[in-house]
């Protein structure tokens, strides 16, 4: 399969050239592409050496407790047949969450051979980071993988022009109404194509969505095969129901008596948490946005639950093509809640890629008020409102109601409009001024 560009490659090149690098250990759900992205990371060092603790498990006793990573290195070498030379070698752990030791051990190559590139990954990684009592901090660095983004759908296309272009889009400096209906007709074949690189290149390779389909079904099998390794006390029947009640349920506050009959609540938040690790479910937690960060303020009580993927989650709940590709606009942005989901996981695969991304929205607590902003975000310091709409039509009270609580000023409102802007005075806060910047969701990277 053919490599297609990442937006953590420059990320990667920029981590191999740091004086102070750590050993890096790259974060996701499995099959997002980070043993890829290693790889070819790889193909910038004279040598490369990839360890996969799962295949060789004859390896696993060199990374013991009392590991000396210098010792290791060169038993690691004379094996493999390939030279460990600081600045020359970049040595790979693959699947390391198969041995608590050797996570444990990594911490040890900052200390005692900081001059050698060593990164590692894993599938199931959070289940065993979870379980140790600490983990090397400050000694290792994490980065954190998603599924492709939108414009690393585009450039897998070849259409890096077309990402450059509307990068350098705004409400004064708009696109051609030809390119505006070309990334229109591209997002909808992203929904339903999805970011899972083996997608992406099936995409790429047949443009058929029979095919991207059959894709799908095989990487949700082997999802739902690791299902029985999460926890014993969590069925991986449930698993899978409490997985396509948040597909069912996206783009509104999770109910967890529509997850499962007759299970207890406490019972599907446990299986929404081991999805969360697994990288399967992202979770959208209410806060109260009076400032930054907006973490400090979350609350567990209130909370949306977005599908991982928008292409997997078509696939398993059986959508028709034609319901997105046919679609008019402003079906096509309300469709089940997908843009809503679409915009939270472009902003988390966008954020900054070596913390774990976390997102927000704010909802009125207030009796009888059913006022919610779909997104909260933080730009130069402030908090910044994010309005997901169908079209230029329909009310934004809920958007005026939240920055008149909170004074602020600034918001943004996207959808499938063109890029724009506009104002608007609050005539009951006193005419306060307000701007809105309108981007489109196929430019949600502009932010």
């Amino acid at each position: 399969m053919a490599y297609y560009r990442r937006l953590v490659d420059s990320e990667l090149i920029e981590w191999k050239n740091s004086r102070g690098r750590k050993p890096l250990l790259i974060r996701g759900a499995r099959q997002v592409g980070k043993s890829t992205a290693v790889r070819e990371l790889g193909k910038t060092f004279k040598y490369f050496v990839e360890v996969n603790l799962e295949k060789q498990p004859d390896l696993l006793s060199l990374f013991s407790k009392n590991i000396n990573v210098k010792s290791t290195c060169e038993k690691l070498s004379g094996t493999l047949s390939v030279p460990i030379v600081p600045g020359e070698t970049l040595l790979f752990i693959d699947e390391i969450q198969v041995s608590k030791e050797a996570m444990m051990a990594l911490r040890y190559f900052k200390e005692d051979y900081p001059e050698l590139h060593v990164i590692a990954a894993g599938s199931l990684l959070e289940f065993a980071m979870e379980e140790l009592p600490s983990f090397g901090v400050g000694r290792i660095r994490s980065l954190y993988m998603y599924p492709f983004s939108f414009d690393e759908f585009l450039m897998a296309q070849g259409l890096d022009l077309m990402v450059e272009y509307k990068k350098n889009s705004t409400g004064n400096e708009r696109l051609t109404t030809l390119a505006h209906n070309e990334l229109v007709e591209q997002l909808r074949s992203f929904y339903l194509v999805g970011g899972m690189p083996a997608a992406v290149a099936e995409w790429v390779d047949t443009h058929s969505y029979l095919e991207v389909a059959h894709v799908h079904t095989d990487i949700m099998d082997a999802y739902q095969d690791d299902f029985s390794k999460y926890k014993k006390r969590i069925s991986p029947l449930l698993l899978r129901q409490v997985l396509r009640s948040v597909a069912l349920q996206a783009g509104r506050k999770f109910v967890y008596a529509s997850a499962a009959k007759d299970v207890h609540s406490s019972v599907v938040r446990d299986a929404l948490h081991l999805l969360t690790l697994a990288g399967l479910v992202c979770p959208v937690r209410h806060t109260d946005g009076t400032g930054v960060p907006l973490g400090a303020e979350a609350s567990n009580r209130y909370v949306k639950y977005l599908f991982f993927d928008t292409g997997i989650m078509q696939t398993m709940l059986g959508a028709p093509s034609a319901d997105i590709l046919l679609a008019s606009d402003v079906d096509f942005v309300n469709k089940g809640g997908l843009s809503e989901m679409f915009a939270g996981l472009e902003m988390q695969k966008y954020a900054d890629c070596f913390q774990k991304s976390e997102l927000h929205y704010w909802q009125n607590a207030a009796r009888g008020s059913n006022a919610e902003v779909d997104y909260l975000a933080v730009r130069y310091g402030a908090v910044l409102p994010i309005e997901v709409k169908a079209s230029t039509q329909g009310s934004m009270q809920s958007l005026w109601v939240f920055m008149r609580k909170r004074g602020l000023h600034e918001a943004v409102r996207t959808s499938l409009e063109e890029f724009g802007e506009f104002d608007y005075n609050d005539p009951e806060d006193g005419m306060a001024a307000r701007h809105v910047d309108v981007i489109p969701l196929y430019a949600l990277s502009n932010l």
